[in-house]
């Protein structure tokens, strides 16, 4: 998988520019699936899906979905967050609104940045990509 020289440097000035371009996403999911903490990522692209929404039936069954998947104690892809964040998601799952899971991500978004964005930015995957971009 070889990405445009461009994308691949750009990757490493901030954790937006990765998560902006579809192949950075990729391997960055591919990097925290050995760090055994994709769920941080997979939550952030399923928020980040939810709030493009704008049906309330389909923001109803996304945002029990996400709930379920990533929120709820012992979720099969259970984030890191604190219990007054996820108790408040929970209080709001029967009505929820396009921001119901503001909180949770950005929370979410600053663990990847501060912690897993870091130690991607020095892994062999972002490395070897690196060079083999800067060698074209």
């Amino acid at each position: 998988m070889l990405a445009p020289v461009d994308d691949v440097a750009a990757w490493g000035e901030t954790l937006d520019s990765l998560l902006e371009c579809k192949t950075g996403r990729l391997v960055f999911e591919d990097f925290l699936r050995t760090e055994y903490s994709e769920e941080n990522l997979l939550f952030w692209l399923a928020c980040e899906d939810y709030k493009e929404m704008t049906v309330e039936t389909e923001m109803t069954v996304a945002a029990k979905r996400i709930y379920a998947e990533f929120i709820q104690v012992d979720a099969p892809q259970q984030i890191n967050i604190d219990c007054v964040t996820r108790e408040e998601i929970s209080k709001n799952l029967s009505q929820p609104g396009p921001h119901s899971f503001d909180r949770a991500q950005r929370l979410i978004y600053g663990l990847m940045e501060n912690d897993c964005y870091p130690r991607f930015l020095k892994s062999e995957i972002y490395q070897a990509l690196l060079e083999q971009s800067e060698q074209r």
